[in-house]
C-alpha cells in the first residue's frame, strides 16, 4: 500500500511539473482556468435571466439538508423508529424514507468544491468571495486578493451597475457578517465590521434585511452610527415589524432590521421563533415586493444560523433553520411560477460546518431522528434564558435535570425501551458539565479531551445536545468548518449550466456569462 501511495504521489508531482503548476495556493486560481471560463469560448449565447435568486445555506452541505429531509421522513412515518432487524430477517416494518425539501426536487443538481487559498476547510468570507467574484482568497478576507491590495468586483455590483438590476441582500445573521458582506464589501478582514457597514451604505443596493449591524458605532464606539449614515444616504431604516409590513417599492432603498433580535443581534433560531415573528421567508417575500421592476433583480438570501447551530453541534436547531431556508426558497419558487421563462433560482452552501454525520457509533446502524423533536429550544436560548440563571442562583443539579427533561426530552426514568432515558454514563457526563458550567469546577480531563467534549461552548448545553444528537443517531466531528463539497441546486432559466462537479468560483463565472457582465 505504501509503495502504491508513493507511486501515485510521484505521478501527481510529475504531472504538476509538466503542467508548469506552482502549488502556491495564491497562484492556483490564475493558473488553472475554471470550467466556466473554458466553456465560454465554445458555448453559444445564453438567455439572460431577468430575475436571479441565490440562496446560500451557510454551513450547509449534504449532511445538513439530508438530515432535515430524513427528519421530516421520520416524523411522517408511523413505523419509525424501527427496531433493528437481524441481517437474515427480512420481515417487519418498511421505512418509507425521507421527505425531500423543495429545492431537492429542482431540475438540476451539481456539486462545488470549497477550498480556499490557505485551507481545504475554508471560512465563510473566502468561500462567499469565490461565489460572488470567481476568485480564491485567504480565509477571513472579503473580495480582495491574498495581498489585500487588489479588490474584486462582485456579481451583484456588476449587475447593479452594468444592467441596472436592483439588488437585495438578506440574512438571518448580521447584515455585515461575512457571507452577506461578500456581495457588497471589500476588506482584508471580515472583522472590519464598521468599514463593511460603510460599504453596505455606499453600495446603493435597494434592499437589505435581517439581523442587525455589528459594531454600528465602530470598534471603540466613537464613530458615526451606521444607521444614521444609511439614513443620510437615502435609506429608510426600519426596525419594527409593523413598519416593515408597510414597506413597498415606493420606499426606494430600505434596510429592514428584525425586531426580535436574539444572540449577537442576529435573527432568532427557527426553533425559538414564534408565529408572530417574521421568518426568513417573510423577508424574501417583502424583498420581491420591493425589488420587482422592469430591469429585473438579483436577490441573495443567506440562512446563516445553520452554520451557527452546527458550530455548536446543535442538530435540532440546524434542521429547523434548514427548513426555514426551504420556506424562503418557496417564495422564489412561487414567484418563478409567474415568471417561468425569466427566473433562475440557485440554492447552495458556502462550506460544511461541524462534520455532521447521519449515524453514530452508539446506535450502530439505527437512527431515531424523530427524537430530535423533543428539543424545544436552541442551545443559544438555553444559555441565555436558563444557564445564566443557574449560575446566578446556583441551581441544583436535580432542578436542572427537570428543565432538561422539559426542554430536551432527556429523562432519568421512563418506560422500558424509552430511548430518551439517560444512562448512568450520560448522567455522569451531564453532572461533570453542570459542575464546570455552574460552579466552575475543574474537570479531570486533559486539555485536549476537554476541548473535544465542549469546544468553546457552555459545557452543560453542548453536553445536552451531544447526548440528544447521539441518542437520535447523528453526530458531529468538529466545532469548525470541514472540507466537504456543497450541492448546487438549480431551477429555471439556464439551470442546466449548473450540472456537474466544479469549483465554487464557477458559480460566479456561470452567472457572469449568462448575464453578459464584464
Amino acid at each position: 500500500m505504501r509503495k502504491l501511495l508513493s507511486a501515485a504521489l510521484a505521478t501527481a508531482l510529475a504531472l504538476s511539473a509538466l503542467a508548469g503548476c506552482n502549488v502556491s495556493a495564491s497562484q492556483t486560481n490564475a493558473q488553472q482556468p475554471t470550467q466556466a471560463t473554458t466553456l465560454s469560448a465554445t458555448s453559444t449565447a445564453l438567455k439572460a435571466p431577468k430575475y436571479v435568486f441565490l440562496f446560500i445555506g451557510d454551513g450547509m452541505s449534504y449532511p445538513q439538508f439530508q438530515s432535515a429531509s430524513d427528519y421530516l421522513g421520520a416524523l411522517a412515518d408511523p413505523d419509525y423508529p424501527l427496531a433493528a432487524p437481524s441481517l437474515d430477517d427480512n420481515q417487519g416494518a418498511v421505512l418509507n424514507g425521507p421527505v425531500a425539501l423543495n429545492f431537492m426536487d429542482f431540475d438540476v443538481v451539481g456539486s462545488a468544491v470549497t477550498y480556499d487559498s490557505n485551507s481545504f476547510a475554508p471560512d465563510s468570507a473566502s468561500t462567499a468571495t469565490s461565489i460572488s467574484t470567481g476568485h480564491k482568497t485567504y480565509s477571513g478576507s472579503i473580495n480582495v486578493d491574498e495581498t489585500a491590495t487588489v479588490e474584486y468586483e462582485t456579481i451583484t455590483e456588476k449587475v447593479h451597475e452594468q444592467l441596472g438590476m436592483k439588488v437585495g441582500v438578506i440574512t438571518s445573521v448580521n447584515l455585515n457578517h461575512a457571507t452577506p458582506a461578500a456581495f457588497y464589501a471589500h476588506q482584508a478582514s471580515r472583522s472590519n465590521y464598521y468599514d463593511i457597514g460603510v460599504e453596505l451604505v455606499e453600495s446603493g443596493f435597494e434592499y437589505f434585511a435581517g439581523g442587525g449591524l455589528l459594531k454600528p458605532t465602530g470598534a471603540e464606539g466613537n464613530q458615526e452610527d451606521l444607521y444614521t449614515l444609511a439614513e443620510k444616504a437615502g435609506y429608510d431604516v426600519v426596525k419594527t415589524q409593523a413598519e416593515a409590513e408597510q414597506v413597498t417599492a415606493d420606499n426606494g432603498k430600505v434596510i429592514l432590521i428584525d425586531e426580535h433580535l436574539a444572540d449577537e443581534d442576529a435573527m432568532a433560531y427557527e426553533l425559538d421563533r414564534t408565529d408572530d415573528m417574521w421568518s426568513l421567508a417573510d423577508y424574501v417575500e417583502k424583498g420581491i415586493e420591493v425589488l420587482d421592476n422592469d430591469k429585473g433583480f438579483f436577490l441573495m438570501c443567506e440562512g446563516g444560523k445553520i452554520d451557527w447551530a452546527c458550530h455548536a453541534n446543535d442538530a435540532a436547531s440546524s434542521i429547523h433553520d434548514t427548513l426555514a431556508l426551504a420556506d424562503a426558497v418557496q417564495e422564489a419558487i412561487d414567484f418563478a411560477k409567474e415568471h417561468p421563462d425569466e427566473t433562475l433560482i440557485l440554492v447552495t452552501g458556502d462550506h460544511e460546518t461541524g462534520g455532521l454525520s447521519i449515524g453514530f457509533a452508539g446506535t450502530d446502524y439505527d437512527t431515531y431522528l424523530s427524537q430530535l423533536q423533543a428539543q424545544k429550544i436552541s442551545y443559544a436560548k438555553f444559555d441565555s434564558d436558563y444557564v445564566a440563571s443557574y449560575k446566578t442562583n446556583k441551581t441544583s443539579f436535580e432542578a436542572v435535570l427537570t428543565d432538561i427533561e422539559k426542554l430536551f426530552g432527556l429523562k432519568t426514568q421512563g418506560e422500558a425501551g424509552d430511548r430518551l432515558v439517560l444512562t448512568d454514563y450520560e448522567l455522569g457526563l451531564l453532572k461533570t458539565a453542570y459542575e464546570k458550567s455552574i460552579n466552575g469546577t475543574a474537570t479531570d480531563m486533559a486539555q485536549q479531551e476537554e476541548y473535544v467534549a465542549y469546544g468553546t461552548y457552555e459545557p452543560l448545553t453542548v453536553t445536552i445536545t451531544h447526548i440528544l444528537n447521539n441518542k437520535s443517531g447523528v453526530s458531529f466531528t468538529s466545532y469548525s468548518h470541514t472540507g466537504l463539497p456543497v450541492a448546487v441546486f438549480a431551477h429555471g432559466v439556464n439551470a442546466d449550466q449548473f450540472d456537474g462537479y466544479y469549483d465554487n468560483t464557477d458559480l460566479f463565472h456561470k452567472l457572469a456569462q449568462m448575464l453578459a457582465v464584464q
